[in-house]
């Protein structure tokens, strides 16, 4: 199945697509997954997951007092401003997956490489390439992810939804988020051409 973590619709106060221009989208570009990962809400990502639950990861963009964390299969919403280790302290307690987004890119809301490993324990994905990030933070990124042995993912961070099927991840059918987990790091990550063209980082 194609899979997409890191993406947005207009629930975020920078998004520009509704959810069924998403749904649709998805449909035209072969999409099997995503997780809606809106700004500090989780609304939209519960209504998606209504409208297409077949489709729909629900999720949330959490910023916290340092890097922004994403959790991955939760159920209410992520609090902002909190230190990371509540944060994803409540993703594991809601039987989530914690995934660090766009982790070293000095442009957003970032880590720095030190902080990363103090949080280890408590990161499960980091992200690996993101369609915005410089060339130099996403390679950072991954030789982080590799020294840490963490499960690795590519985002698109579509903010529109003709951003989204320019990258993807492939990986096998899963039953839960342990299992998702596990097949996540085996998927093959996709990166086209167009992937990171169009809209300024």
């Amino acid at each position: 199945m194609r899979v997409d973590l890191h993406l947005h619709s207009h629930y975020s106060h920078d998004g520009q697509s509704s959810l069924e221009e998403l749904i649709q989208r998805c449909s035209e570009c072969g999409l099997d997954r995503i997780a809606l990962t809106d700004h500090n809400t989780v609304e939209g990502a519960q209504e998606l997951a209504k409208l297409a639950p077949d489709l729909a990861i629900v999720g949330e963009e959490a910023r916290t007092n340092e890097g922004e964390v994403i959790g991955l299969f939760i159920t209410r919403l992520l609090p902002p401003y909190l230190p990371p280790e509540d944060v994803m302290d409540m993703i594991h307690g809601m039987g989530g997956l914690t995934y660090v987004p766009h982790p070293l890119d000095r442009r957003r809301a970032h880590f720095s490489p030190q902080r990363i490993v103090e949080l280890a324990d408590r990161i499960d994905i980091i992200e690996t390439y993101n369609a915005w990030c410089a060339p130099a933070a996403n390679e950072a990124a991954a030789r982080l992810a590799t020294d840490l042995g963490k499960v690795s993912a590519t985002g698109s961070d579509a903010h529109a939804a003709r951003e989204l099927g320019r990258s993807w991840m492939e990986m096998d059918g899963y039953t839960t988020p342990q299992d998702f987990l596990e097949k996540l790091r085996h998927a093959r990550h996709v990166i086209t051409a167009s992937s990171g063209s169009g809209r300024r980082a």
